[in-house]
């Protein structure tokens, strides 16, 4: 299941769900916007930044990362390309912050000694998703981060009651959007059903919805640039920059096979497994 795009399409639907996890939100949440930002030489990719509004700067910049895999040098990267960021912007922002959502605290780097200070300090902020309690006590956009972690048994139910949830709580354009979410996390969830399956599991009907269009049907231009885009992103932590036949050559993967790669890399250790992916 491929949680970056989903905790993406999260972000981009309502930029203030990251402060709902904070225990100190800053006042001005409602007005920042959420980017991605690529920070080179070297080039490092960071999953989130949270940017204050600019007729209020300078302002604090907020970090985000989420991971769902286990990376035991995921404290030395995020400080790197935060304080790279930070140092290059440092005319734009008066402070910087680091949020890292994990699924439990079995994902998290096992040597953090090296890091106390950052991680015992006010900056960088740990958030355990199973640790934030009941899935039906939460804000519903919070409790859509939830639904990603929860195992195959227990997911359906909670899917089906956030739907209820949402049409009842949200005004349409936004009820919407929160369906629409929760059918991307279903469809990546339980990919091996059927349309119908899916369909009846969750009491909806997919094809009504845009996003079971962009996702789920073959040769969407804008599924494939999502796709691609995170790939790229996964693959040049895995393995490093790619040459460029290589990256040509995964340019050109379909879609079906994209995804196909995007489960596969996250066994790769070097551009030779790539390779050998590409050959097979």
């Amino acid at each position: 299941m491929r949680r970056d795009s989903i905790f993406y399409k999260l972000f981009q639907q309502s930029p203030n769900l990251l402060f709902e996890l904070l225990t100190n939100p800053p006042a001005n949440a409602d007005d920042y916007k959420f980017d991605s930002v690529a920070v080179k030489e070297p080039k490092f990719e960071i999953d989130g930044v949270f940017l204050p509004p600019e007729n209020q700067s300078p302002g604090v910049v907020y970090f985000c990362e989420v991971q769902f895999q286990k990376d035991e040098r995921l404290y030395e990267r995020v400080f790197a390309e935060s304080s790279l960021y930070f140092y290059r912007n440092r005319d734009r922002f008066s402070d910087w912050q680091i949020v890292i959502i994990y699924p439990s605290r079995s994902i998290e780097q096992s040597d953090i000694y090296p890091h106390r200070n950052q991680l015992n300090g006010d900056q960088v902020n740990r958030i355990y998703l199973d640790e934030l309690g009941d899935i039906r006590a939460l804000p519903l956009w919070v409790a859509l981060m939830v639904l990603t972690t929860l195992d195959d048994e227990l997911a359906p139910q909670e899917a089906r009651y956030l739907v209820e949830r949402s049409s009842i709580e949200q005004p349409e354009p936004a009820s919407r959007a929160i369906i629409e979410l929760l059918v991307t996390i279903m469809v990546y969830k339980f990919e091996q059903l059927s349309r119908k399956e899916v369909e009846s599991m969750l009491g909806i009907t997919l094809q009504e919805t845009r996003v079971y269009r962009e996702i789920k049907e073959e040769g969407r231009e804008e599924a494939e640039k999502r796709e691609k885009s995170l790939i790229f992103r996964q693959l040049t932590r895995r393995v490093g920059e790619l040459p460029q036949d290589v990256r040509s050559r995964v340019e050109s993967l379909p879609l079906e096979q994209l995804e196909n790669l995007g489960e596969a890399l996250l066994d790769f250790t070097s551009l030779a497994d790539l390779q050998a992916w590409l050959e097979a």
